[in-house]
C-alpha cells in the first residue's frame, strides 16, 4: 500500500474540509431527507478519521506491523554477539536472538479476540492463516521485528540465583496502538537463548494453555496482568517430568504471544547491581520513569525515591487483589515480579477451591514459601531486593526505608477495602476486619469453597439466609451456616450493613455480584482443556475463554458444564509444579 506524504495528506484534509463545509451549508438550505443527512454524516466521519478525531479501523494482519524503530533497542545497549549459545552476559540489557523454527506441524489453537483488537488493533478474523501462524509460532520473523532476549537475575525460593534472563522467550518488538499505548510482544516457547542455561527454550502444551487462559482470566477479573494474544500448538516434542517425582516423558510444545506494556522486572535491576553496572541501573530507572511513571518529574532530585515509593504501593495493591480472589501465584520470585506490578509468568498458580490460608499450589515448593497466606510477606521480600538494587540511586536511605516499612499498611488498607466490597459494605467501620476474619475462620473450619461462598452470599436474600432457605444449586455457603458461630456472625453482618446506610438488600446483592466472580479458572477446568488439546481438540480452550471473559455474570452454558458446581473429587488430586 502506497503511503501519502504529509503534504499530500494535508492537501486532502483541506479539500475534504472545504467540501464538507460547502455541503453542510447547502444541506442546511435544501436537504431534508434522511439519505442526504447520512451523506453529510459520512463525510464528517471521513474528515474526522483523516484528522485523527476518531480511531482508525482495525487492521487486517497482512497490513499490521511493529512500531519502528521501537524504544528499547534505541535506548539500551544491545550485546554485540549474535551467535546463539549459553554464556555469561555483561554490560547490556538485551541480547539479539532469533526464535528457533519448529520442525513439525504447528496449529493456531486459540486467540484472544479482545487482546488482538483492543491492544494490537488487529482484526481477529484476519489471523486464521499461515501468515499469522508462522508469526505466532516464531517460524518466520516479520519485517520490522528486532528479536531480543532480556538479561535479568533474581532470588528464587529466597536464594540469589545469579543470571537468569529470558531462557525461552524473545521480545519480538513493540507496537503503539491507536490509543497511544505502547505494548511489547513477547513470544514464549520460542527456543534457546543465551540465557537458557541447561534448558531447550521450549514450553510444553499444558503450561502454555494454562498461561494463555490465566492471562485473560485475570484481566477480566480486573487484576493487573500481562495479556495473551495467541496460542500455537506444535507436534515437536521435548522431554519433561511433569512433577518432581514423576518419570520424564515426551510432551508436545507450544508458543504464546504475551503482551505487556513492559517486561522489566525487579530482577532486571538486581543483575545490574550484582555486577556493579551502575550506569545501566540509572539508565534503566530513567527509562522506566519516563515511559511508565510519567507523573514523576524527571527534574526532581527525589525521582528515584518517588519511583520506588510507587512500586511499593503497586506491589501492595496487586497482592491484595490476588488475595481477594483466592489466587496463589505459586512461584513469586523476584525475577517474576514485574516492575509495573502486573501479574506475569503464570506457572504453578491456582485459584483456591477449599479455603485454606496455607494452600500451596506448587508441588516443587516443599517449604510452602509461596503459600496463599505468605504472598504479602513475599511481596515485601521482593521489594527489599529492589531497594538494595537501587541503593546507588537513592540518596535518602532513611526515607526509602520508611517507604518500605509502609508496605504492609498500604496492603492491609487495600485488602480491607476489597473484602468490604466482597461483603457488600459501604464505607468503612472499625469492626470490619473482625467480620472478615471470622467468616474466613468459619470457611476454613468446614472447608468451604473460597469463590462460591462469597458468590452464594451475593445470590441469596438475607431473609432467606436467616431462614436457611437455600436455592437448590447452593453447595458451599450452607456448610458455613451449619457452624454454631454462624448466627452471631449473621447478626453482626446485618448490623454492619445498617451502620453503613445500606437498607436495600437487592442493592447489596448487586454490589456483591459485581465483585465476586461466579467463575474462576480452576485447575480441573484447565486440565480438561489440556487433555482435549493433547488429542487435537481445542474447542474447550475457546469455551473456557468465553466463560472467563464474563466471570461475574451467570452463564447458562457454563452452568451446564457444572463450572459453578462443586469441583469433581479427582480435582483435589491434581498437582502442578514448576516444570513446563
Amino acid at each position: 500500500m502506497m503511503s501519502r506524504t504529509p503534504r499530500t495528506s494535508m492537501l486532502l484534509i483541506g479539500l475534504v474540509l472545504l467540501f464538507a463545509t460547502q455541503l453542510r451549508s447547502e444541506s442546511e438550505q435544501v436537504c431534508t431527507s434522511s439519505s442526504c443527512s447520512k451523506d453529510v454524516d459520512d463525510l464528517r466521519y471521513l474528515y474526522d478519521k483523516l484528522t485523527g478525531a476518531v480511531q482508525p479501523d482495525l487492521l487486517p494482519f497482512d497490513e499490521w506491523n511493529f512500531t519502528l524503530p521501537g524504544r528499547l533497542p534505541v535506548y539500551f545497549p544491545i550485546e554485540a554477539e549474535t551467535k546463539n549459545y549459553v554464556r555469561r552476559v555483561q554490560n547490556v540489557v538485551f541480547s539479539p536472538v532469533r526464535p528457533t523454527p519448529f520442525e513439525t506441524t504447528c496449529r493456531l489453537a486459540a486467540v484472544s479476540d479482545d487482546a488482538l483488537e483492543t491492544v494490537l488493533d488487529i482484526d481477529s478474523s484476519s489471523v486464521w492463516n499461515d501468515d499469522f501462524l508462522n508469526f505466532a509460532s516464531g517460524n518466520r520473523i516479520r519485517m520490522g521485528s528486532n528479536p531480543l532476549s532480556h538479561r535479568y537475575g533474581g532470588h528464587q525460593f529466597g536464594h540469589w540465583a545469579g543470571q537468569l534472563g529470558d531462557g525461552r522467550a524473545v521480545l519480538l518488538g513493540e507496537y503503539q496502538n491507536r490509543k497511544g499505548e505502547h505494548w511489547e510482544l513477547n513470544l514464549k516457547g520460542s527456543g534457546p537463548t543465551p540465557y537458557s542455561r541447561r534448558g531447550d527454550g521450549r514450553a510444553v502444551l499444558r503450561s502454555s494453555i494454562r498461561e494463555f487462559l490465566a492471562s485473560e482470566a485475570m484481566y477480566y477479573l480486573g487484576i493487573p496482568t500481562s495479556r495473551a494474544a495467541s496460542l500455537v500448538i506444535c507436534d515437536d516434542e521435548v522431554i519433561r517430568a511433569e512433577l518432581d517425582d514423576s518419570p520424564p516423558k515426551l510432551e508436545k510444545t507450544a508458543t504464546v504471544i504475551r503482551l505487556a506494556e513492559s517486561w522489566f522486572r525487579i530482577g532486571s535491576f538486581q543483575i545490574l547491581a550484582e555486577q556493579e553496572e551502575f550506569a545501566l541501573i540509572r539508565s534503566l530507572a530513567d527509562f522506566i520513569i519516563e515511559h511508565h511513571f510519567s507523573a514523576i518529574s524527571q527534574n526532581s532530585s527525589d525521582k528515584y525515591l518517588a519511583f520506588f515509593e510507587k512500586v511499593v504501593e503497586n506491589v501492595a495493591e496487586v497482592t491484595a487483589k490476588w488475595m481477594a480472589v483466592g489466587f496463589a501465584h505459586g512461584v513469586w520470585n523476584s525475577d517474576n515480579t514485574n516492575i509495573l506490578s502486573i501479574t506475569i509468568d503464570y506457572g504453578p498458580y491456582a485459584f483456591m477451591d477449599r479455603y485454606d490460608p496455607g494452600f500451596v499450589p506448587n508441588t516443587s515448593d516443599d517449604e510452602g514459601r509461596y503459600s496463599y497466606e505468605n504472598q504479602p510477606q513475599v511481596g515485601l521480600f521482593n521489594l527489599n531486593q529492589l531497594h538494595a538494587a537501587l541503593a546507588s540511586l537513592i540518596s535518602d536511605v532513611k526515607k526509602s526505608q520508611r517507604i518500605l516499612n509502609n508496605y504492609f499498611q498500604i496492603y492491609e488498607r487495600k485488602y480491607r477495602y476489597l473484602m468490604n466490597q466482597k461483603l457488600g459494605f459501604e464505607g468503612s467501620d472499625e469492626k470490619d476486619e473482625q467480620l472478615h476474619e471470622k467468616l474466613l475462620e468459619m470457611m476454613h473450619a468446614v472447608g468451604a469453597d473460597f469463590t462460591m461462598t462469597f458468590r452464594e452470599l451475593s445470590e441469596i436474600a438475607l431473609t432467606d439466609l436467616a431462614k436457611e432457605n437455600f436455592p437448590e444449586d447452593f453447595w458451599s455457603l450452607p456448610k458455613v451456616v451449619e457452624l454454631g458461630d454462624w448466627s452471631e456472625w449473621l447478626k453482626s453482618y446485618i448490623a454492619r450493613l445498617l451502620r453503613g446506610g445500606s437498607y436495600s438488600d437487592t442493592a447489596r446483592q448487586k454490589r456483591m455480584q459485581e465483585v465476586n466472580p461466579r467463575y474462576v479458572l480452576r485447575n480441573y477446568m484447565a486440565h480438561r482443556a489440556i487433555t482435549q488439546a493433547n488429542n487435537g481438540h481445542y474447542s474447550e480452550i475457546d469455551f473456557l475463554l468465553s466463560v472467563l471473559k464474563k466471570p461475574f455474570e451467570r452463564q447458562e452454558a457454563a452452568d451446564a458444564r457444572d463450572y459453578a458446581r462443586r469441583p469433581p473429587s479427582w480435582a483435589a488430586k491434581l498437582k502442578v509444579s514448576c516444570s513446563s
